[in-house]
């Protein structure tokens, strides 16, 4: 029988590895041929059909009623323009500045947050936030040829952050793979009303057999397969170690784009300033909340 230590530390290593394809997401953007949204239908529709099969093998009972289903088929529709505004975001600037822009999804959560569940906003997330808009400040002024890239990358982020709020109070009843099953599907509807009202039905949808094979890898492991996987670890881990890994993914993302394209992700030295802003503020930002809990936990004991 495995220890309670083995346990975690072997749910700690399926995490790093789910982060880590999570990071590679960005790469598939980069190599898939085909325009942002016609990506996204692709991405939505395998996975899905995959977490279906995944459903059917285990005989989880998938069954909502209207009003849940109406709300998760609705935040789709958010779910699917943020992977829309987040290949773009590739597409037109770098990997790396998508990876980065994304990362302002702790700023939109402190400011949005507060504001939809009517409570005080917390100091810290005030600072937290400051701290990356001075970073996407610094990244916005020296690497102005990417201004739209950016633009979308920080309004993927935005997205992102009002269906987290949304799913944060989901979660509470239902589980996380039944929510995405769902948002997928609607992400997956409201993408083909846009492409049937756009006539983005059209030759463009075309994919060659390098185009399939990342299509596939993308909408299997990288959001099916990883995303069951991290949610399972934290039926172990802590909410707090989650998030601590979770916040490597654009770093994981960062390096692999490097690695597999060189000097198309080579940026000036004042992004990676402004980088490292964000990320360390984003790192940084549940140790600091950890620690102060724990200080307010021994003055009320």
């Amino acid at each position: 029988m495995s220890s309670p230590l083995s346990s975690i530390n072997k749910n700690l290593a399926i995490l790093h590895i789910t982060v880590f394809v999570w990071g590679f997401t960005g790469v598939l953007g980069k190599l898939i041929s085909v325009s942002s949204s016609h990506l996204v239908w692709y991405r939505v529709l395998i996975a899905f059909i995959s977490l279906f099969l995944y459903f059917r093998l285990l005989k989880i009972d998938i069954k909502l009623n209207r009003i849940v289903f109406l709300k998760l088929f609705f935040t789709g529709a958010i779910v699917g323009l943020h992977w829309i505004l987040f290949f773009e975001s590739i597409k037109t600037a770098t990997v790396s500045v998508a990876l980065v822009c994304l990362s302002s999804l702790t700023l939109f959560t402190a400011i949005l947050e507060p504001l939809i569940k009517k409570h005080k906003i917390s100091k810290l997330e005030i600072f937290t936030g400051i701290l990356i808009i001075c970073g996407i400040y610094i990244i916005f002024k020296f690497e102005s040829r990417y201004t739209y890239g950016i633009i979308c990358g920080l309004l993927s982020s935005l997205c992102a952050s009002i269906f987290t709020i949304i799913n944060s109070k989901q979660i509470k009843n239902r589980s996380a793979s039944i929510i995405t099953f769902y948002e997928l599907i609607g992400a997956w509807v409201w993408i083909s009303v846009f492409l049937l009202l756009s006539n983005g039905f059209n030759s463009e949808m075309n994919l060659s057999v390098n185009d399939t094979i990342y299509l596939l890898l993308l909408g299997t492991f990288c959001t099916s397969v990883a995303y069951v996987a991290g949610v399972a670890v934290m039926k172990e881990l802590s909410a707090f170690k989650v998030a601590l890994v979770t916040n490597l993914e654009p770093i994981y993302g960062i390096i692999l784009a490097f690695l597999f394209f060189g000097k198309q992700e080579q940026m000036s030295t004042e992004f990676y300033f402004g980088t490292t802003i964000v990320l360390s503020s984003i790192f940084l930002h549940p140790l600091i909340k950890n620690r102060i809990e724990k200080i307010r936990k021994k003055k009320t004991l």
